[in-house]
């Protein structure tokens, strides 16, 4: 997110079919869906804590990773993009969220044989960085990259490997300051700004979310956790032990924007 405040939220209720959840990285493990959802629950009381007016969607049982809406569209102040998902099991889930995002914005949609996941693209600024992944290829970089140049944005596109998405590798906790697994992608393109390191024994620990001031970390991750709080910001750590068996982060849960006041 860039450092508008962020006003709303959108954030879909856990598909009861979870365990059916795609994975690429993590070997399958039994979720505990009653603590998943009561992890989800603590995730909407920190988002609405942080000043965010948040939209709950119902539950898509017939799509596992529906509650991960981030990756069906990125949302710009100026517009949206509908993703193309990049797995065949969750294609549905864009169709799900676009009436719902349309009220709010103009919409865009990545189309075949191009696709793209939210979780893939980190703003800083105006500056979209876009991880090419197994979930998002080149042809729908080229597509998101047409969209957003009409509003102002640049992107970049990162190598990204050993991980789901570029999200899943860095995220910017602070204006200007990334928190990364240089394992899992190509810092080159951020050599402009600062890049805080997680610490070798987390290394899920750099998808934080920063919202209002606020700076979102993982209780799984505490060390990276003291690492920000040592640069000055205000970390609220949250388990989401359930989720991150199906590959989940901090950000994948929500789809925050902002709206000019009334």
């Amino acid at each position: 997110m860039s450092a508008t405040k962020v006003t709303h939220g959108f954030v879909r209720k856990i598909s009861r079919s979870l365990a059916r959840c795609e994975l690429l990285h993590l070997p399958r493990q039994e979720i505990n869906w009653a603590l998943a959802q009561q992890q989800h629950a603590a995730y909407v009381a920190a988002l609405e804590a942080a000043g965010v007016n948040v939209t709950v969607l119902p539950e898509e049982p017939e799509w596992p990773d529906s509650t991960f809406v981030e990756d069906a569209a990125i949302i710009l102040e100026e517009a949206a993009v509908i993703c193309r998902l990049g797995v065949a099991s969750r294609e549905g889930e864009a169709d799900g969220i676009e009436k719902e995002i349309a009220r709010v914005r103009k919409v865009h949609r990545i189309v075949s044989p191009g696709t793209i996941e939210g979780g893939d693209v980190l703003r800083v600024g105006k500056t979209l960085y876009v991880g090419i992944s197994g979930r998002t290829n080149a042809e729908g970089l080229r597509q998101f990259d047409v969209i957003v140049r009409r509003y102002g944005y640049q992107t970049v596109g990162v190598r990204v490997q050993g991980c789901l998405h570029l999200k899943t590798a860095v995220t910017s906790p602070a204006e200007a300051m990334l928190i990364a697994n240089a394992d899992w992608m190509d810092l080159a393109p951020f050599a402009r700004l600062e890049i805080l390191r997680v610490p070798v024994s987390e290394p899920w620990g750099a998808n934080t979310l920063a919202i209002n001031g606020d700076v979102l970390a993982t209780e799984s991750s505490p060390r990276t956790a003291d690492l920000l709080e040592s640069r000055g910001l205000r970390v609220k750590r949250l388990g989401i032990s359930e989720l991150q068996k199906a590959e989940a982060g901090l950000t994948c849960l929500s789809l925050l924007y902002s709206m000019p006041p009334a």
